[in-house]
Protein backbone atom coordinates (compact mmCIF):
# COMPACT_ATOMS: atom_id res chain seq x y z
CA UNK A 1 0.00 0.00 0.00
CA UNK A 2 2.80 2.34 0.87
CA UNK A 3 4.02 1.94 -3.19
CA UNK A 4 0.60 3.09 -4.02
CA UNK A 5 -0.05 5.61 -2.01
CA UNK A 6 3.67 7.55 -2.87
CA UNK A 7 2.79 6.87 -6.92
CA UNK A 8 -0.31 8.39 -6.59
CA UNK A 9 0.98 11.58 -4.71
CA UNK A 10 3.93 11.55 -6.93
CA UNK A 11 2.24 11.14 -10.22
CA UNK A 12 -0.73 13.70 -9.38
CA UNK A 13 2.06 16.22 -7.87
CA UNK A 14 3.83 15.84 -11.23
CA UNK A 15 0.97 16.00 -13.78
CA UNK A 16 -0.78 19.30 -11.77
CA UNK A 17 2.36 21.56 -10.91
CA UNK A 18 4.00 20.46 -14.46
CA UNK A 19 0.51 21.09 -16.89
CA UNK A 20 1.01 23.74 -19.34
CA UNK A 21 -1.27 22.18 -21.94
CA UNK A 22 -4.41 20.83 -20.87
CA UNK A 23 -7.34 23.05 -19.89
CA UNK A 24 -9.70 21.96 -17.05
CA UNK A 25 -12.31 20.28 -19.55
CA UNK A 26 -8.98 18.71 -21.37
CA UNK A 27 -8.21 17.32 -17.95
CA UNK A 28 -11.68 15.99 -16.88
CA UNK A 29 -12.05 14.75 -20.20
CA UNK A 30 -9.18 12.61 -19.98
CA UNK A 31 -9.46 11.54 -15.87
CA UNK A 32 -12.99 10.44 -16.89
CA UNK A 33 -12.24 8.23 -19.86
CA UNK A 34 -9.10 7.11 -18.54
CA UNK A 35 -11.20 5.82 -15.29
CA UNK A 36 -13.91 4.54 -17.80
CA UNK A 37 -11.19 2.46 -20.09
CA UNK A 38 -9.36 1.47 -16.99
CA UNK A 39 -12.48 -0.02 -15.28
CA UNK A 40 -13.32 -1.65 -18.76
CA UNK A 41 -10.98 -3.10 -19.32
CA UNK A 42 -10.13 -4.39 -16.14
CA UNK A 43 -13.71 -5.79 -15.63
CA UNK A 44 -12.32 -8.42 -18.03
CA UNK A 45 -8.86 -9.09 -17.53
CA UNK A 46 -9.00 -8.89 -13.62
CA UNK A 47 -13.05 -9.95 -12.57
CA UNK A 48 -13.87 -12.03 -14.95
CA UNK A 49 -10.80 -13.67 -16.35
CA UNK A 50 -8.50 -12.69 -12.79
CA UNK A 51 -5.13 -11.90 -15.34
CA UNK A 52 -4.51 -9.49 -13.26
CA UNK A 53 -4.99 -7.85 -10.11
CA UNK A 54 -4.55 -5.04 -6.92
CA UNK A 55 -3.84 -6.41 -4.13
CA UNK A 56 -6.62 -9.29 -3.97
CA UNK A 57 -7.92 -11.58 -6.26
CA UNK A 58 -11.06 -10.49 -5.39
CA UNK A 59 -12.65 -7.20 -5.62
CA UNK A 60 -11.57 -4.83 -2.87
CA UNK A 61 -11.91 -1.25 -1.67
CA UNK A 62 -7.99 -1.01 -1.31
CA UNK A 63 -7.78 -1.35 -5.08
CA UNK A 64 -10.17 2.26 -5.97
CA UNK A 65 -7.09 4.17 -5.68
CA UNK A 66 -5.37 2.41 -8.33
CA UNK A 67 -7.87 2.66 -10.33
CA UNK A 68 -9.09 6.43 -9.88
CA UNK A 69 -6.32 8.18 -8.59
CA UNK A 70 -2.74 6.08 -10.64
CA UNK A 71 -3.23 6.25 -14.62
CA UNK A 72 -5.02 9.39 -15.10
CA UNK A 73 -1.96 11.41 -14.39
CA UNK A 74 0.43 9.72 -15.93
CA UNK A 75 -2.08 10.02 -19.19
CA UNK A 76 -2.24 13.50 -18.34
CA UNK A 77 1.87 13.60 -18.06
CA UNK A 78 1.88 11.75 -21.35
CA UNK A 79 -0.15 14.71 -23.05
CA UNK A 80 1.48 17.21 -21.56
CA UNK A 81 5.25 16.33 -22.69
CA UNK A 82 3.46 14.46 -26.03
CA UNK A 83 6.04 16.38 -28.76
CA UNK A 84 2.83 17.18 -31.01
CA UNK A 85 4.79 19.66 -33.75
CA UNK A 86 8.12 17.71 -34.00
CA UNK A 87 8.58 14.74 -36.52
CA UNK A 88 6.77 11.79 -36.49
CA UNK A 89 11.00 10.43 -35.62
CA UNK A 90 10.52 11.92 -32.17
CA UNK A 91 6.88 11.42 -31.94
CA UNK A 92 7.38 7.57 -32.41
CA UNK A 93 10.72 7.52 -29.73
CA UNK A 94 9.04 9.80 -27.11
CA UNK A 95 6.12 6.68 -27.46
CA UNK A 96 8.83 3.88 -27.04
CA UNK A 97 10.22 5.57 -24.04
CA UNK A 98 7.11 5.99 -21.98
CA UNK A 99 6.21 2.05 -23.11
CA UNK A 100 9.62 1.04 -21.60
CA UNK A 101 8.71 3.72 -18.63
CA UNK A 102 5.06 2.69 -18.19
CA UNK A 103 6.50 -1.42 -18.46
CA UNK A 104 9.27 -1.15 -16.20
CA UNK A 105 7.03 0.52 -13.22
CA UNK A 106 4.47 -2.18 -13.51
CA UNK A 107 7.77 -4.36 -12.90
CA UNK A 108 8.51 -2.59 -9.82
CA UNK A 109 4.63 -2.84 -8.69
CA UNK A 110 5.05 -6.39 -8.93
CA UNK A 111 7.36 -5.81 -5.75
CA UNK A 112 6.06 -7.43 -2.31
CA UNK A 113 3.89 -5.65 -0.13
CA UNK A 114 3.99 -2.87 1.39
CA UNK A 115 5.76 -1.78 -2.12
CA UNK A 116 3.96 -3.27 -4.14
CA UNK A 117 0.45 -3.85 -5.16
CA UNK A 118 -0.34 -4.78 -8.42
CA UNK A 119 0.37 -8.63 -9.22
CA UNK A 120 -0.05 -11.25 -12.22
CA UNK A 121 -2.36 -14.10 -12.72
CA UNK A 122 -1.73 -15.56 -16.54
CA UNK A 123 -0.62 -11.91 -17.96
CA UNK A 124 2.91 -11.81 -18.62
CA UNK A 125 5.09 -8.05 -18.47
CA UNK A 126 5.41 -9.04 -22.26
CA UNK A 127 1.61 -8.07 -22.72
CA UNK A 128 2.01 -5.20 -21.37
CA UNK A 129 4.92 -4.26 -23.44
CA UNK A 130 2.67 -5.13 -26.50
CA UNK A 131 -0.47 -3.31 -25.36
CA UNK A 132 0.94 -0.23 -23.46
CA UNK A 133 1.25 1.33 -27.37
CA UNK A 134 -2.11 0.96 -28.71
CA UNK A 135 -3.77 2.45 -24.82
CA UNK A 136 -1.38 5.84 -25.72
CA UNK A 137 -2.85 5.81 -28.79
CA UNK A 138 -5.90 5.46 -28.07
CA UNK A 139 -5.41 8.17 -25.21
CA UNK A 140 -3.64 10.61 -28.07
CA UNK A 141 -6.15 10.13 -30.13
CA UNK A 142 -9.23 11.00 -27.78
CA UNK A 143 -7.13 14.04 -26.59
CA UNK A 144 -7.31 15.03 -30.69
CA UNK A 145 -10.92 14.34 -30.75
CA UNK A 146 -11.76 16.55 -27.71
CA UNK A 147 -9.71 18.96 -29.07
CA UNK A 148 -11.21 19.54 -32.11
CA UNK A 149 -15.09 19.66 -30.55
CA UNK A 150 -13.87 22.36 -28.52
CA UNK A 151 -12.51 24.09 -31.43
CA UNK A 152 -15.66 23.34 -33.27
CA UNK A 153 -18.24 24.68 -30.50
CA UNK A 154 -19.44 28.15 -30.40
CA UNK A 155 -18.74 30.39 -28.11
Amino acid sequence: MIGLIFAVILFNLIAFVTNKLLNKNQLVHIWTFTVALQVITDTYIDGKYHGYWYFEKEIDLKSIPALILLIPPVNIIFLNWYPFERSLYKRILYMFYWVIAITLYEAVTMLPEPWGYFNHGWWKLWYSAVVNPFLLLIILFYYKWICKIEYSIPK
